[in-house]
């Protein structure tokens, strides 16, 4: 495959430190909490785990695919306002579908580096569950008889009407192209499911993630937002996808395509939850003597064919590693989005990865995949692995909707 697309090297670009929330299943614990609330949660946390003051921000840059709330169009101003950024600092909300936490990065490192600020707040928020159910055509009113056109966004965003086909439907095309059975999908999600319950048990993704209670918001001047958990529930700290799930459970569900490999076990969970990322410059860094998580070495993309869309990480890689000079063989951890078991699968076997480097605390098979949070959470999980381990060089990396890939290469200078 061609290595066709764009990437940009950065020469001196931080990754201080970041947060998530808890990952916690649709409709469940956080299925009444707007992404902004979400997103200012994790933003707040993210700022204080970096040693950052708020009044330093000098960019605000997020994500958020989902119209979830009737003030979506404020999500950015909003995360950065109540988060405590100066009212001067303006806000940007950035989509790239799946690959939206890693355009966050991207567009981090190229502001800093051409000199509009010297440190960004990233934050990428997803509430899978506030989707709604919308209709398009019927501004005008309804005429008598006239179909009624409401449909359910989250589930028709599954579909690529270019392609014809599902999103589901482009992993069974790669299980097809690449020979994948549904044995070697199910053997990859139990995998990412014991080591997510391994990781959890360990205390490591603990570590990543800020405890979410209720609790207001307060903006000197403007009315109070918040976040307002269920009745009786004081407070979540812990992904709550993640269970036993053996080789023998997966191999008892029903395929979602009669004959096909893919199941509601084997593909990404679907779950809300934010993520945040600060990203500064080293001039910034070294004056205030932080302590970084990764630098930040270069970020690509590169376009697939819709209809297997999920091989998209692989070429963006492949152009990230030619742009960096580098090879596979020297980076020694990666995270890729497991948006489907075949997709991941195919991409191993493209790439020719070390499934041992891959995905080690579990993946969105058993934690989820809340769209534009899952490229900050990756990445977040990459570099504290990175530092773990005394690993250089970590790549993490998503396939994008519509046939894209996206990837960030990330350095421990440490190591």
């Amino acid at each position: 495959m061609a290595t066709r697309g764009f990437a940009s090297t950065f020469d001196d670009v931080w990754f201080v430190d970041g947060a998530r929330t808890p990952f916690v299943d649709y409709n469940g614990l956080f299925g009444a909490l707007s992404p902004i609330d979400m997103g200012i949660k994790v933003a707040r946390a993210a700022l204080e785990r970096a040693g950052v003051p708020a009044a330093d921000v000098g960019s605000v840059i997020t994500g958020s695919m989902a119209q979830a709330s009737f003030d979506a169009y404020m999500l950015p101003r909003h995360i950065g306002l109540y988060a405590g950024v100066p009212i001067e600092v303006p806000a940007i909300q950035v989509a790239r579908i799946c690959g939206t936490g890693f355009e966050l990065f991207r567009q981090a490192g190229d502001q800093i580096e051409r000199g509009y600020c010297d440190v960004a707040l990233c934050v990428g928020s997803e509430s899978m569950t506030r989707n709604p159910i919308a209709a398009y055509t019927h501004r005008s009113g309804f005429k008598l008889g006239a179909p009624v056109a409401f449909k359910d966004f989250l589930w028709e965003a599954l579909d690529d009407p270019a392609a014809e086909v599902s999103m589901i439907q482009t992993a069974e095309n790669l299980a097809k192209k690449y020979g994948i059975t549904r044995e070697a999908v199910d053997e990859f999600a139990a995998l990412s499911f014991a080591r997510a319950l391994d990781a959890q048990a360990r205390g490591f993704h603990a570590g990543e993630i800020v405890p979410v209670t209720s609790e207001r918001f307060e903006l000197a001047g403007y009315q109070p937002r918040g976040i307002e958990l269920p009745r009786k529930v004081e407070r979540v700290d812990a992904d709550n996808h993640a269970r036993p799930t053996p080789l023998e459970t997966l191999a008892k569900l029903k395929p979602v395509y009669a004959g096909g490999v893919q199941t509601a076990g084997n593909s990404s969970a679907l779950v809300d939850g934010a993520a945040a990322a600060i990203v500064a410059g080293g001039t910034y860094v070294r004056d205030r003597t932080l302590k970084p998580l990764a630098k930040l070495r270069a970020a690509a993309a590169a376009g697939v064919p819709p209809e297997i869309m999920g091989i998209g990480p692989a070429p963006a890689i492949r152009v990230l590693l030619e742009r960096a000079g580098l090879s596979l063989k020297d980076i020694g951890l990666i995270e890729i989005n497991e948006a489907q078991g075949a997709q991941i699968v195919a991409v191993e076997r493209e790439l020719g990865l070390d499934r041992s480097k891959l995905n080690v605390n579990g993946g969105a098979i058993a934690l989820g995949h809340p769209l534009a949070a899952t490229g900050a959470r990756l990445t977040l999980t990459l570099a504290r692995e990175m530092k773990a381990r005394g690993v250089r060089f970590g790549i993490s990396s998503a396939c994008v909707g519509g046939g894209q890939g996206m990837a960030l290469l990330i350095e421990n200078t440490e190591a």
